[in-house]
């Protein structure tokens, strides 16, 4: 906050949400208060960006890491339509509870299936399984981990598909992670993708009303 009131890069956000319109669904899972960590989830810009993207791509079978409220699944389930699916990994019970009933209320949760438990380990079952590639995944949780979570995330994405990591600048700690073991697990990630000839990479900084972060977008190659 400045003396004046909110940072100017907030107010353009709230200036740019005519670009990410939410119908009452979006908005209850945006603003739910009844979750482990409310405000944690994407901004409304992310949550647009990540409709378009796999719209874009044409995807039909989408990886979610981290439901938290629903609020970035719903706008994934809308994009992929009822003829695909949208598979989301949340660690907390309760808050998988308050997710599904945002996803009813925004009429796609026929076609959204949650697994409640840690990432790494439910990943690692749906690798196991040999399911069906995905399209796209998203990475919003279980930072920590990182490393294992994304090399999960291309074993179980098909050639061509994309990866989209986020908060990966964490308002720059990267550059010094000290024992913030989250940060820590973003830097291990970003190293390994760095070496690793399976794929293309980009990272973008961003900020706005979730401050200053950044996204990574992953391409599998092959």
């Amino acid at each position: 906050m400045t003396e004046s009131g909110p940072e100017p890069w907030a107010a353009v956000d709230e200036r740019l949400a005519v670009f990410a319109r939410e119908d009452a669904a979006l908005t209850a899972a945006r603003t739910s208060p009844e979750v482990s960590a409310p405000g944690i989830e994407v901004s409304r810009q992310m949550g647009r960006f990540l409709n378009l993207l796999a719209a874009a791509c044409g995807a039909r079978r989408v990886l979610e890491f981290g439901t938290l409220a629903g609020y970035a699944t719903i706008w994934l389930a809308r994009a992929v339509g009822p003829g695909g699916r949208v598979v989301s990994i949340e660690l907390d019970r309760d808050n998988a509870a308050v997710a599904r009933k945002h996803l009813e209320d925004a009429g796609v949760s026929a076609w959204v299936d949650i697994h409640c438990g840690p990432a790494v380990d439910i990943s690692g079952r749906l690798v196991e399984a040999g399911v069906e590639p995905f399209d796209l995944v998203f990475i919003d949780a279980d930072k920590a981990n990182l490393p294992t979570c994304v090399e999960r995330s291309l074993e179980l994405t098909r050639p061509g598909g994309l990866l989209v990591i986020d908060n990966v600048v964490r308002g720059g700690r990267i550059l010094d992670p000290g024992d913030d073991a989250h940060v820590q697990g973003v830097v291990r990630a970003l190293g390994a993708l760095q070496g690793d000839d399976r794929v293309q990479v980009s990272v973008t900084q961003t900020v706005g009303e979730k401050g200053w972060d950044g996204f990574a977008l992953v391409r599998k190659m092959a």
